[in-house]
């Protein structure tokens, strides 16, 4: 689909700090910084962990647990968030010196998505004193309801948006419920399981639990926060990027766990350069991987682990499970793309929303299918797969305009026989439905995406940062937007634009495309576009391109460059 290159409007920058370069202080004010303060990263800056409601309950139940030495049950999801919300409570309590801990991670395949009433009954007979949700609970109503009528006691962390009711749970720690006052809405759950254990540190000094003994370090488990948060893709603000920026800062100096370190070994990348979109790319698929295809258990060992040739041997299968990820979703998108072929989706004829079913295809890759049909139709989009009892399970991503969670609301009030269970974001959610409400989902889907989709939100437009300076286009520069980040989701790093001259260009790896440009200036630069339309890339015809690109530093070999990484490639008269 034809994409519009179009630069940011200029904003106000007067004021941020004037020790700033120019452009980074640009690049800033355009992604809304108003405060100086939004850039400093430093762990005081964090928000009060006394703006979560029930926070204080959360950590009396937490306090009571720890003195009786209660059996405390984990339930955490099989993402990659759920996998670090699970291990940073089970490393962060046993900190604190709980020592009956246990977790539990539901089979996607047979039980879905959190608390489910299946769940719920095998941890009746499993009998815990105490039920802790991690990245799920705030929809689980019935599930919940089951292990309290048990006698078991259940503290909520989650981060997903509230329904019309709360779970009838002993607390509910979550940014998103409706009477809570904590600002960062976007906090992933790993990020609302650290604020408890801070709480819970808290609590504990208060009643003088520490003076023998000196309190846990808590920025321990900061490399742990930053993987999940930018794997679970919420809005890096400036308290994210806070927690992304300690956790960074850790790996970087080498104060990170064995599963961390081998992830990035098995990734092939350098712990001491490592970027957040290193997180969001290379090491989150692996993690993900686990959960995606077979049990989440093993990512959640990997970063337990505290044995390095242990880490290595489960990171060497998580990488192998990524490589069989890959595999099922090339296959799955070539069946997707015959599909829409035959649909002549083409050009503007690409309807307002994708909706599409295959049984045999994996529940566990359609989430990722529906992500890269939405980015290349930029339309929002719904992928089903088969399930169990007359059942199919849909992943939904959406665009810029369209909150999904709240559109699958609306479709469930106005044809409530349709859904059988959802919950999500704005961005990406999950449902089922019955095999036989496909057809009359996928119309109403259709229609609704239709009534709300204005023709402004359909066009896809690449913000740039505009063209760069050429005093700014060397590494001294690249350097330097890499240490204004963390980059992120709603905070994303620059792109800027050129109309370069093409001196080379060769197609590598099957469909990505290496050239040679040369800039205005007269320097020549590498650069590269990651999977082309190969029927149109390489062209010798071309003498210049359009290019929106970000800066990076290439290394190879030990010696570094400047490379340009391709967003955008248009050839220009």
């Amino acid at each position: 689909m034809e994409k519009l290159i179009q630069a940011r409007n200029y904003v106000d920058d007067s004021h941020l700090p004037s020790h700033l370069h120019p452009v980074i202080k640009q690049i800033y004010a355009t992604r809304q910084v108003t405060d100086a303060n939004e850039l400093n990263n430093s762990a005081a800056t964090l928000h009060d962990f006394r703006l979560f409601k029930d926070i204080d309950k959360a950590s009396e139940l937490l306090i009571e647990s720890l003195q009786k030495q209660s059996k405390i049950l984990i339930v955490g999801d099989f993402d990659a968030d759920g996998a670090t919300s699970t291990a940073t409570l089970m490393q962060g309590l046993t900190m604190f010196g709980f020592a009956h801990l246990d977790y539990l991670i539901p089979d996607r395949f047979s039980l879905g998505y959190g608390l489910s009433p299946a769940l719920a009954e095998q941890i009746v007979t499993i009998a815990p004193d105490l039920v802790i949700t991690v990245d799920n609970g705030i929809s689980c109503i019935a599930g919940i309801d089951i292990v309290k009528a048990a006698g078991i006691k259940v503290l909520v962390t989650d981060h997903h948006l509230q329904g019309e009711q709360l779970p009838n749970a002993d607390a509910i720690v979550n940014p998103n419920r409706h009477d809570c006052e904590f600002p960062s809405k976007s906090i992933a759950g790993v990020g609302v399981a650290f604020y408890l254990l801070i709480a819970l540190r808290s609590a504990m000094r208060d009643l003088g639990h520490f003076e023998q003994s000196s309190p846990p370090n808590l920025a321990e488990l900061l490399d742990i926060v930053a993987l999940g948060t930018v794997a679970d893709v919420v809005a890096l603000d400036a308290n994210n990027r806070t927690l992304v920026y300690q956790g960074l800062a850790r790996i970087r100096s080498g104060n990170t766990r064995p599963g961390i370190t081998a992830l990035i070994e098995v990734a092939n990348r350098n712990s001491a350069r490592l970027s957040a979109s290193d997180f969001g790319f290379s090491l989150a698929p692996r993690l993900n991987a686990a959960g995606r295809l077979d049990d989440m258990s093993l990512g959640i060992a990997c970063l337990l682990s505290a044995d390095i040739n242990q880490a290595r041997r489960i990171a060497s299968e998580l990488d192998s499970l990524n490589h069989e990820r890959r595999e099922i979703e090339q296959g799955m998108q070539t069946e997707a793309q015959a599909v829409l072929d035959r649909l002549a989706f083409a050009g503007d004829t690409v309807p307002d929303a994708i909706c599409l079913y295959q049984e045999d295809w994996h529940q566990g890759v359609i989430g990722i299918l529906a992500g890269r049909l939405k980015e290349k139709y930029h339309r929002p989009t719904v992928i089903f797969a088969g399930g169990d009892n007359g059942d199919i399970k849909g992943s939904c991503r959406s665009i810029e305009g369209l909150h999904m969670r709240d559109l699958l609301e609306r479709l469930n009030t106005l044809h409530p026989h349709l859904i059988s269970k959802f919950g999500g974001h704005a961005m990406a959610a999950g449902l089922s439905i019955n095999e036989q409400h496909f057809s009359e989902f996928k119309q109403a889907f259709e229609h609704a995406v239709s009534a709300q989709l204005s023709e402004e939100h359909k066009q896809c437009i690449i913000l740039t940062d505009g063209e760069l300076p050429s005093e700014c286009f060397n590494m001294e520069f690249a350097q330097l937007v890499k240490q204004a980040g963390p980059w992120g989701q709603q905070f994303p790093e620059p792109v800027f634009e050129h109309v370069f001259e093409v001196v080379q260009q060769r197609i590598v790896g099957e469909k990505h495309l290496k050239l040679v440009l040369k800039h205005q200036s007269g320097r020549l630069v590498d650069a590269i576009a990651f999977g082309v339309d190969v029927k149109a890339w390489p062209d010798t015809e071309v003498r210049f391109v359009n290019v929106a690109y970000q800066l990076d530093i290439n290394e190879f070999r030990g010696k570094f460059s400047l490379q340009l990484i391709v967003r955008e490639l248009q050839k220009s008269p």
